[in-house]
């Protein structure tokens, strides 16, 4: 049976920690900055982990990073 592939979309999308959780990005932050106030800008550019039950929709697909 050949090996599995991670899916070459998700490695930039999300990161597994260290001990088995997946981070991921915030939307809007990639443009139209100027009207928006620092507080949103800086709350959306943190990393939160994703929820449990997405989490087991990706595993197959991050199989190989981790």
């Amino acid at each position: 049976m050949p090996k599995m592939k991670t899916h070459s979309s998700l490695k930039g999308r999300f990161k597994v920690t260290g001990t088995g959780k997946v981070k991921r990005h915030k939307a809007f932050k990639n443009h139209l900055l100027s009207h928006k106030s620092k507080r949103q800008k800086r709350v959306l550019g943190t990393s939160p982990l994703m929820a449990a039950g997405d989490v087991r929709r990706l595993k197959q697909g991050l199989a190989n990073l981790k």
